[in-house]
């Protein structure tokens, strides 16, 4: 198999979680791909018209792309559990994927209009709000989130955390969610979230 992959992409930090926890690298050849909103790249479109990374070929010439599809690809391909089968454990795991993932694209947008020439102001205070509030309510949870088990939720948690620390250095997002930043500190431990931090390059 073959991943367009990127050191600093959020979303394919989750897929390489996965590959870290199944110990699968050397079934998966990584291809370094840059993805850029407004140049699309015309070799990773071969394998994926949207010009999106992660893009994960299979061995079948056939692709698979959104992080989430191709996390669960492996899982089942590898006979994992870091998607549960059934019951609450499942729906807090695909929940806290849904706020990771959307706390990550607050993130991306909110990063993406603090680049322009003049913020707009509104959307600037609009994503500051969205991100805050997203906090405070995993701050609220953080008793059940150091309790679960390593799943695609907390994979997806980890991420918009690390980008934060990332991309929003300045924020001092800390400050808001005492409790959530302590859990991140301790699970940034494991070696699958170490392996795969983000980096320039």
């Amino acid at each position: 198999m073959k991943l367009h992959w990127s050191p600093k992409s959020p979303y394919v930090r989750k897929v390489m979680i996965f590959i870290e926890e199944l110990h699968i690298q050397k079934d998966i050849e990584l291809v370094r791909s840059v993805a850029a909103m407004t140049q699309p790249n015309h070799m990773l479109m071969l394998d994926n018209p949207l010009s999106k990374i992660p893009t994960l070929v299979l061995n079948s010439g056939k692709s698979l792309h959104d992080s989430v599809v191709i996390c669960e690809y492996l899982n089942d391909l590898y006979n994992a559990q870091l998607f549960p089968n059934g019951g609450a454990e499942k729906w807090n795991a695909l929940r806290w994927h849904a706020y990771g993932d959307g706390l990550l694209d607050a993130l991306i947008l909110w990063r993406n209009e603090r680049e322009r020439e003049v913020p707009l102001d509104s959307l600037m205070k609009a994503f500051e709000l969205k991100v805050f509030a997203t906090l405070n309510l995993l701050e609220s949870e953080v008793s059940e989130i150091e309790t679960s088990k390593f799943t695609i939720g907390i994979v997806a948690l980890v991420c918009a955390l690390g980008y934060l620390d990332y991309r929003f250095d300045g924020l001092n997002w800390r400050n808001s969610a005492p409790n959530l930043a302590k859990w991140h500190q301790t699970i940034c431990e494991r070696p699958s979230v170490q392996m795969t931090k983000p980096v320039e390059g």
